[in-house]
């Protein structure tokens, strides 16, 4: 059988698949902080910000696209350009699969051409599975904050991780302006 997915820059047009992949996430988990589910238009306005300067991948196969990986500011101060925070999102079927592994791959080596230094990832608690993916690109857990966010009548934790793209190039050198 012929593997007909395909990994690619996102688009505005892709805003709607992208709000619906993620919408189960809003509404049934504590996996997002966000309350309500954005609409296409706001998740093409998301797109396109996100595609300024850092990334948006999205994995489609002949029925369309059913998953996305994409990275943002880490922190909006400048000193920080350099690194970003990622994340991952798949239709709920296609989880386990190894796709979240593939759009990182791509996210991760896009970021480096880019220029990016550090990765971040902010993973509500209790979530094996993104742990698990975190930690075979070599996040490094690096906190966590307690009781943090209100969700579904509850505290929850979220679990800092930190990548750094560059880790061969030693830190001490001054970083060239971002791609």
């Amino acid at each position: 059988m012929t593997d007909l997915r395909h990994i690619r820059p996102a688009t505005a047009e892709d805003g709607a698949a992208c709000a619906r992949i993620y919408a189960p996430y809003v509404t049934d988990s504590a996996i997002t902080f966000e309350l309500e589910p954005p609409s296409g238009d706001t998740m093409a306005e998301r797109i396109e910000t996100a595609t300024r300067k850092h990334a948006w991948l999205v994995i489609e196969d002949e029925h369309g696209v059913f998953g996305y990986a994409y990275a943002g500011a880490f922190h909006p101060r400048a000193a920080y350009r350099w690194s970003c925070e990622v994340s991952v999102y798949l239709d709920r079927d296609r989880r386990g699969s190894g796709i979240g592994r593939a759009l990182y791959e791509e996210l991760l080596a896009v970021l480096r051409r880019r220029g990016y230094r550090q990765a971040t990832a902010c993973i509500t608690l209790p979530n094996p599975a993104s742990e698990r993916l975190h930690e075979r690109f070599g996040f490094a857990p690096v906190g966590v904050f307690r009781d943090i966010g209100w969700k579904d009548d509850r505290w929850h934790d979220v679990a800092w991780s930190q990548l750094d793209l560059v880790a061969d190039a030693g830190g001490s050198t001054a970083p060239g302006e971002i791609a």
